[in-house]
């Protein structure tokens, strides 16, 4: 299918994971990819694979976001879809009781202020096309709660989904659908390094997951390609669950 040609798409955080996966599948689809990155070599190959451009910038920088998109406009002429998607998860973001204030910043810095000004910026220029679609990255954590806790990026990413409903109520007639999309775990590099660092922990997520098993980036990316394409034209201010069934279960098959 072709349900994004000629449209030009910037997707933050595109040199690996959910971004990569979902920069492949909306090239595949016939969108102009902008792939941004803060790792140069990453966002450059995400680029290169999908036959688009590379624009480097820290999307927790306001001068840097806001010159980004000035950048897209001024290249394309218009910018159609906007995947908010750039984000951290580091060890020292823990319970509440351990994390401390420089992780707790650092993690709200990047993870809902970067999604606070990458929405901020673009919507100007979806506002003079009259349409555009945002999907924010939020999470299954932003609608319920866990006992092993990453208290900064919970709170982060239930920040993201309420932005995002907010932005969908009031953008909806100016024919701008703003959308949280809300994965389980996936199977990215930021996974696999939990597994690698602390496996009876990740295996405890794992045991809650309905379906069995960790999403595929892939399977994310065709949801973030729903969400970008008119056959999403009646859905705005949604939280998008792709998680397995993780939100939905009291107990999972044995």
């Amino acid at each position: 299918m072709q349900r994004l040609q000629d449209r030009i798409a910037v997707v933050t955080g595109a040199g690996s994971g959910i971004g990569l996966a979902s920069a492949r599948r909306m090239a595949a689809e016939g969108a102009t990819i902008v792939a941004v990155d803060i790792d140069a070599e990453a966002g450059k190959a995400a680029a290169a694979e999908t036959d688009g451009v590379f624009i480097a910038a820290d999307v927790a920088s306001e001068q840097q976001v806001s010159e980004l998109y000035a950048e897209v406009a001024s290249r394309f002429g218009r910018i159609d879809v906007a995947f908010n998607n750039a984000g951290i998860s580091p060890p020292e973001d823990d319970s509440i009781l351990t994390t401390g204030l420089d992780a707790w910043r650092r993690v709200q810095e990047v993870n809902l202020t970067s999604v606070y000004l990458c929405c901020k910026y673009v919507i100007p220029y979806m506002q003079a096309a009259g349409k555009g679609s945002i999907i924010n990255t939020a999470s299954f954590v932003a609608v319920l709660g866990a006992a092993t806790s990453q208290i900064s990026y919970t709170a982060s990413k239930g920040g993201v989904l309420a932005m995002s409903r907010e932005l969908g109520v009031q953008f909806a007639r100016e024919g701008i659908r703003v959308n949280a999309l809300c994965p389980g775990p996936v199977n990215t590099p930021l996974l696999q390094e939990l597994f690698a660092k602390d496996p009876e922990r990740a295996a405890r997520r794992l045991v809650h997951v309905p379906m069995g098993r960790f999403a595929e980036p892939a399977e994310v990316a065709a949801a973030v390609v729903f969400l970008a394409s008119d056959d999403a034209s009646f859905i705005t201010a949604a939280s998008f669950l792709v998680d397995g069934g993780i939100a939905g279960a009291y107990v999972t098959p044995s």
